[in-house]
């Protein structure tokens, strides 16, 4: 999965693909959400946020998403025009809606969050929508579980790594679980185990993982509304190897401000879990870390660094998103994100 004379031809370093967003956070930090008074307007979604942590890191990245032709669609790409994100392949549909979210802010452990996705346009993506976004002219492409919940966008999604895989483009899975926007939480786990043979990198938390080899809704716990962090019980090492043994040959365990395991297998032979320390921070919001992390895997790949360093890199980004008030608008660049990880030990 390492870069190739012939991969730095490719026009896009990264593509990510997935659902897209406007995010209201809420300003009063603390306030329960009855108790809220205004919101700030910022844009969201996993690969879109993604999208936006790559390109300020400085890598040529393209998003396909959808947003519907209304005047969120309107914010959301003139958010992304004006990062220098390709927007080209983002269709809009007609009478479907963008998406929003809201979201109270409660720290450290309150983050209640409402999804309004109902007639949602980035969930209409189609499989020509697919064929007219170059896939093969990536080094990576990055999907999101919650773009496999509902037709047409999982077939779409399914087709996007399809297309990557077979032309050598590296696909990464933000497992991304939000048990709201599935029908069973137990239909996550056997779509998402379904899809893992076209998948190389698997990145997530110790809950995503789990909830992966989901079979039973009941180890699904929701606390506080917190769709973005729910709990999901089971042995987090042994779905590990069994994603291991369906297909990706790495998967990237997010453990907050601790540290990140990074799990192999090679031959056949899973490796003993490599560890990497974190960055203690003082957390303002969670939401958005994950997608800062993901920034940084996709980063170090594509720069052909080692995963430890790759890693290293991704939790540094995390920690700083973890410090702010929001997602995409808040992530870090190369500067920022580098002279972080020198104030805090080095890599």
């Amino acid at each position: 999965m390492r870069g190739t004379s012939m991969e730095t031809q490719k026009k896009f370093d990264v593509i990510t693909m997935g659902r897209s967003s406007i995010d209201l956070y809420s300003n009063d930090i603390g306030a329960p959400f009855v108790d809220i008074s205004s919101f700030a307007a910022y844009v969201g979604g996993c690969p879109t946020n993604i999208s936006v942590g790559t390109r300020r890191l400085g890598l040529n990245v393209a998003l396909l998403t959808a947003v519907g032709d209304d005047q969120v669609g309107d914010f959301i790409l003139h958010f992304l025009k004006r990062e220098g994100i390709d927007t080209q392949f983002i269709p809009r549909k007609p009478g479907l809606r963008s998406s929003a979210v809201v979201l109270g802010i409660e720290p450290p452990d309150r983050f209640p969050l409402t999804y309004y996705r109902e007639n949602c346009a980035d969930i209409a993506l189609t499989i020509d929508d697919v064929l007219a976004t170059p896939i093969t002219e990536a080094r990576a492409l990055l999907i999101s579980g919650t773009g496999l919940c509902k037709e047409p966008s999982r077939s779409s999604t399914l087709l996007a790594a399809e297309l990557a895989r077979q032309a050598g483009v590296t696909v990464m899975l933000d497992i991304d679980f939000r048990p709201d926007q599935w029908h069973d939480a137990r239909a996550f786990g056997i779509t998402l185990r379904s899809a893992l043979r076209l998948i190389d990198v698997v990145i997530g938390t110790e809950d995503e993982i789990n909830a992966i080899m989901l079979t039973e809704a009941s180890q699904v716990n929701l606390t506080h509304s917190q769709v973005s962090d729910a709990r999901v019980s089971g042995d987090s090492l042994a779905a590990i190897h069994a994603m291991l043994k369906l297909g990706p040959n790495l998967v990237i365990q997010k453990r907050g401000a601790g540290s990140s395991l990074i799990h192999t297998i090679s031959e056949g032979v899973i490796a003993e879990p490599q560890e990497v320390p974190g960055f203690p921070v003082e957390v303002k919001n969670i939401l958005g870390a994950g997608d800062g992390f993901a920034s940084g895997v996709l980063y170090g790949f594509v720069n052909g660094w080692d995963w430890y360093k790759t890693v290293r890199l991704a939790n540094a980004c995390g920690a700083i998103l973890v410090t702010q008030h929001g997602c995409a608008n808040f992530m870090p660049t190369h500067d920022e994100v580098m002279t972080f990880i020198q104030n805090h030990g080095g890599f």
